[in-house]
């Protein structure tokens, strides 16, 4: 673990380098893999994005690099989700002496409490997705006034794909019976989900994966599993399996499949971007729930 000299003097090091002088496109950085594919889709081919949390990657308990620093250094805008969700960012922008603009997305959307606090997985309910792509395609907007309305044709088309997505959700699930939707999950990382689309996730662990399930919150969900007669148990692609094939073990529940919560997959992956991890989803919840 860097002390914080030692932290502030890695970064001094990595950002002894020219600044910017890539092509003529806006850098920007997004701080996890799912907001870095939003920008993309609204920015296209004028903007320059990097992503400090990649594929299966967990914002929950990342630890910034120097080259991290130097990432966000170069970059004119810093998308952000939010919420309690980055908290190791702030020190990093800090330390790269930053004069980047940080947009923080998760303002724009009707938080929801969490065991821990504020529930920052607001992506999970694709209403809020659409939120994240409006204030994107306006902060790109304001940053690069000739692009403006290149990113308002870019997020109109991906707001309509949104839209079928949500109803595309809505139909699949609607189809399960209701008292069959109800699941664990390792992190309690579908609460917009479930808030949204009817479908009850019991997780041992909080909203966040720093925080480790103990013996009674174990036994607590091991008894509900029991006495809902719950239909999977579901792996998270950022989490240890360990702790859901126990659940099920002791239970008699069905590993229901993987599930994506907090990040994307990689490109070969069945969530390589927003839209397909959402669909992956609903895919292994109805094979898992359906009579």
């Amino acid at each position: 673990m860097l002390t914080r000299r030692a932290f502030v003097a890695a970064f001094a090091a990595a950002l002894a380098v020219p600044a910017y002088a890539g092509p003529e496109s806006l850098p920007v950085v997004a701080s996890f893999s799912i907001i870095g594919d939003f920008v993309r889709q609204v920015g296209g081919d004028r903007v320059t994005v990097t992503t400090l949390v990649g594929p299966d990657g967990d914002a929950h308990v990342y630890q910034p690099t120097p080259a991290d620093g130097r990432k966000i250094a170069q970059a004119k805008l810093i998308f952000v989700n939010g919420l309690g969700f980055e908290g190791w960012l702030e020190r990093l922008v800090a330390a790269a002496k930053s004069r980047g603009t940080i947009v923080t997305l998760g303002k724009g959307v009707a938080a929801r409490p969490g065991e821990e606090g504020t529930d920052p997985h607001a992506w999970q309910d694709v209403a809020n997705a659409k939120v994240y792509v409006a204030e994107i395609r306006d902060a790109l907007a304001a940053a690069d006034p000739a692009g403006a309305e290149a990113y308002k044709t870019n997020a109109a088309a991906y707001l309509a794909k949104l839209d079928a997505l949500d109803a595309e959700i809505v139909k699949a699930l609607d189809a399960i019976p209701k008292e069959r939707r109800r699941v664990v999950s390792t992190h309690d990382a579908f609460g917009y989900f479930s808030a949204r689309y009817g479908v009850e996730f019991i997780a041992p662990q909080g909203v966040s994966t720093e925080a480790e399930a103990s013996a009674r919150d174990i036994a607590r969900i091991i008894d509900s599993v029991k006495q809902h007669k719950v239909g999977a148990v579901f792996l998270e692609n950022i989490a240890d399996p360990r702790l859901a094939k126990r659940i099920a073990a002791e239970t008699g529940a069905k590993i229901g499949g993987t599930l994506y919560s907090d990040a994307l997959s990689g490109p070969k992956g069945d969530g390589a971007n927003y839209i397909d991890m959402m669909r992956h989803n609903v895919r292994e919840l109805s094979k898992a729930l359906a009579p």
